[in-house]
Parts: C-alpha cells; sequence; structure tokens
C-alpha cells in the first residue's frame, strides 16, 4: 500500500523535533510512562504529553495500560530506522 506524500510529510514532521527524537531514543530499550520520560528529560509532563500525542497520532508509538499506569512504547521501528540513518549510524 503507498502513501500519499503529505502522510510521509506528517511523519517526517513528527519525527523533526529534538525533544520527540529524545522521547524515541529512550523508548528504543523499553516502555515508559510520561512521569518517567519527564524526569528522565527534565522536562514538564504537560510538554512531554503533547510531544506523546503527536507520536501516537502518526502511529509512531502506541499506549499500553498496565493497571494505572499509561505505558508508552514504539508501535513503528521503522521511526528507529529513519533516526538511525539520519545519525549515520
Amino acid at each position: 500500500m503507498e502513501i500519499d506524500r503529505t502522510t510521509q510529510a506528517d511523519y517526517l514532521k513528527a519525527l523533526g523535533h529534538p525533544t520527540r527524537i529524545m522521547i524515541l531514543e529512550l523508548l528504543e530499550r523499553e516502555g515508559h510512562c510520561v512521569t518517567n520520560i519527564g524526569e528522565k528529560l527534565n522536562l514538564k509532563q504537560s510538554n512531554i504529553s503533547q510531544h506523546l500525542g503527536i507520536l501516537r497520532s502518526r502511529g509512531i508509538l502506541s499506549l499500553q495500560r498496565d493497571g494505572g499506569l499509561s505505558i508508552y512504547c514504539i508501535k513503528d521501528p521503522n521511526a528507529l530506522k529513519i533516526l538511525k540513518m539520519v545519525r549515520g549510524s
């Protein structure tokens, strides 16, 4: 299935912010809740939530419930491949 150019551009825009790149790097190893992400990146929960929403809306992240916690995980491993290509690794 071919994805239209607008969708492709939106996907790349979602990856094009330093905070979102840091979030993906953090989630590369394991899932985290918003609070943990904020603590590890030293950012406010509201800021993290906005970025997580963008990544989730583009299908890059998924949200899993674990009791009372909402755990964010990488849903689309292609996002990590793109970041690795950009880093040259």
